[in-house]
């Protein structure tokens, strides 16, 4: 087994240097820290990363998911159809609204909705279909895009782990009605905290920005009944020096993948594929793992190598979802679903990685097949 004589390699390591720093002195003292001129200059920043579209920033991925879907009128009666195999955002921003989420299974080469799952979940009530972008690779859009034309429904694209992926050209986020990213400590770019949420429709846009502000455009005339969803200049000033940054560290994390797509041998894991006109932006570069996993991950851990499932209990399995679909007799049939959830872990793809940590991560996960 390999040597943990040297530091840990981190599953994710945030990367905030003198610039980010320096950016948010500067904000500090200029007064101005919530709602001012850094948030609008990132949201027209952000802007060119998809296509071109309506920005608008809010405090977090979440909040962006649950804004966007509250400007496009659902509610009560509406169902949305989401992947179950997610983070529990992506259904909770469903709930918050009242409208009630149906699930759909996942294709097993790409972690994302399939779409031929998608078309027979489709009931009258459906209003939207809710892509994950997960893990950093686009879903099936070229797929999608038409089923939604075809009955109508909106597509709320969850791009929170997606920053620069793209399929056919295109970046995700400038597919569907709207788009949503988050900028977490562990997201591709950072920036502290906080969710952008884009769209091509001008008066979307409009609305999430009074969403946001307790629903004003101008100090006290209310319009509609808002919220305080609102991003510091903090944050955004930290978002705009990583814009600078984001397309060479999502290179830097493609370049990682490809090493490890060709050094990682072992029988028991099988690497993540990438679909035909995708650009993967590896926020995780996910393996399958056959047999033991629990064991692989302590082996690992032990040699030193950071990991974690993404995600081990799917959506439609955790209390809140499960015990409501129980009761209503509703049974969910999802079995690449659960077979990610008990075979998937993923490694360190991050753009900190040095060389040497890539050989040891690449070490550590082939003496994996050794000891099957």
């Amino acid at each position: 087994m390999s040597s943990v004589n040297r530091e840990p390699i981190p599953a994710a390591r945030p990367v905030i240097g003198e610039e980010e720093i320096d950016a948010v002195v500067r904000v500090l003292r200029s007064g101005r820290v919530v709602q001012g001129p850094e948030v609008a200059a990132f949201e027209e920043g952000f802007s060119e990363l998809v296509a071109g579209r309506h920005c608008v920033a809010v405090n977090s991925g979440t909040s962006a998911l649950h804004l966007l879907l509250l400007a496009l009128g659902i509610g009560p009666g509406d169902e949305v159809i989401v992947p179950s195999f997610s983070f529990a955002a992506s259904a909770n921003a469903v709930r918050l609204t009242g409208a009630d989420v149906v699930f759909a299974d996942i294709e097993a080469d790409s972690f994302c909705l399939d779409p031929a799952a998608v078309e027979a979940a489709i009931t009258p009530r459906t209003a939207a279909i809710m892509p994950v972008h997960l893990y950093g690779h686009p879903a099936a859009m070229d797929r999608l895009m038409p089923i939604a034309e075809k009955h109508g429904l909106a597509v709320v694209e969850d791009a929170c782990q997606a920053h620069t992926a793209a399929l056919h050209g295109t970046p995700v986020g400038a597919f569907g009605s709207g788009g949503t990213f988050s900028f977490y400590p562990t997201k591709n770019m950072h920036a502290l905290e906080g969710g952008m949420v884009t769209t091509a429709d001008a008066e979307i846009a409009r609305t999430l920005r009074l969403l946001r502000n307790q629903g004003m455009e101008q100090r006290y005339a209310n319009e509609i009944v808002g919220a305080n969803m609102r991003m510091t200049d903090v944050s955004a000033a930290v978002g705009r020096v990583q814009l600078g940054k984001v397309l060479d560290w999502t290179e830097q994390r493609r370049v990682n993948a490809a090493y490890f797509d060709q050094h990682i041998t072992a029988s028991n894991v099988t690497g993540p594929s990438v679909a035909e006109g995708a650009r993967h932006a590896y926020h995780q570069y996910t393996v399958r793992i056959e047999g033991d996993r629990d064991a692989a991950m302590r082996q690992l851990t032990e040699a030193g190598i950071g990991n974690a499932v993404y995600y081990p209990t799917p959506i439609h399995r955790l209390k809140p979802y499960w015990e409501p679909d129980q009761k209503a007799g509703r049974h969910w049939e999802l079995p690449e679903t659960e077979r990610a959830a008990a075979e998937v872990v993923s490694l360190p793809v991050h753009p900190s990685l040095t060389a040497e940590d890539l050989d040891r991560i690449v070490v550590a996960v082939n003496e994996l097949g050794e000891n099957q």
